[in-house]
């Protein structure tokens, strides 16, 4: 496999009229890696992935896939990718495996090695079973395995997925997570978009942090974190309306302190000590906790904001 980047962007824009949805970034990808898009909806995670996708041109700034300006290039980067939209575009009407063969047969695939080729990639996301019988019949969590199958006829280089587990239960996460893993096992490019802290941490190799068009943190989640945020944080509830009125008395307890709507973080290096000089100095909240940092602190010290905004 070559060390080239498989995407390289410099100064890459894009507008969309006088609105600027993304703001002259800058990005290197490399094969096999899983990269990572984190930001809140509105941040250009999508804008830039439809541009790295070449169905949406740039509008200032370079932009290379696989080395190929998508401008020129577009269906030779497309036979090159797989594509996992935020919206599972299947048709319901038809069963799972004929949805496969017939968005194979868009890449002239024959006939015949798109139904093997379907059949193989049921029985990797696990739907073998299900492979028979309509796809509205399927579970949400079904039909999102069922679209990374999709995505994969063409036996792509590079998978990019758009919020690849918005709107599923934990356990059909996970499972999602374990056949991403697999993907990038297998040596596959997997560059996702998504808003949720656990899920970049737990695929993402590397990643960058977006907020209104503009790239605000870059590093592997363990770097960020170490980086930008404490080793522990204490949360603490206060009666409603409460929050603000106790931060004058929290000042000095840790490095920094965050007052939001529902909750107060204490961000400190011995979250329990922490709490230990609340009571001390009088203060009985509703209810505490002390958890490790995350990539939600990581966002809320970045943008002033958290990741559910």
């Amino acid at each position: 496999m070559s060390d080239s980047p498989v995407i390289l962007a410099h100064s890459l824009v894009k507008r969309f009229g006088s609105f600027e949805a993304v703001k002259g970034i800058d990005l290197e990808v490399s094969p096999g890696e899983s990269f990572g898009f984190l930001g809140p909806n509105g941040a250009g995670k999508s804008s830039t992935m439809r541009m790295i996708a070449g169905v949406s041109p740039v509008t200032e700034g370079v932009l290379r896939i696989f080395g190929l300006d998508p401008a020129v290039a577009g269906s030779a980067i497309r036979n090159r990718l797989g594509v996992v939209p935020q919206a599972d575009n299947l048709d319901g009407e038809l069963t799972p495996l004929d949805n496969l063969v017939i968005y194979g047969r868009y890449f002239d695939i024959p006939r015949s090695e798109c139904v093997e080729r379907a059949r193989e990639l049921l029985e990797f996301v696990q739907l073998t079973d299900r492979s028979g019988g309509r796809v509205d019949a399927l579970s949400g969590g079904m039909k999102r395995r069922l679209t990374i199958a999709r995505g994969l006829m063409n036996r792509p280089e590079m998978l990019l997925l758009d919020e690849p587990t918005t709107g599923l239960d934990p356990q059909a996460r996970h499972i999602l997570w374990d056949r991403l893993y697999r993907l990038k096992q297998q040596g596959v490019t997997l560059v996702l978009t998504t808003h949720y802290m656990d899920e970049a941490e737990q695929l993402c190799d590397r990643l960058v942090v977006m907020d209104a068009g503009r790239i605000v943190a870059e590093g592997s989640p363990r770097d960020l974190i170490t980086n930008y945020s404490t080793r522990e944080v204490l949360e603490l509830r206060f009666s409603a309306g409460q929050n603000a009125q106790h931060e004058a008395q929290l000042t000095g307890l840790g490095e920094r302190l965050e007052v939001l709507a529902d909750r107060v973080l204490v961000y400190t290096e011995d979250g329990e000590s922490a709490l230990r000089e609340v009571h001390t100095r009088g203060m009985r909240p509703e209810s505490s906790l002390v958890r490790r940092s995350s990539l939600e602190d990581v966002f809320l010290r970045l943008t002033g904001r958290s990741l559910a905004e």
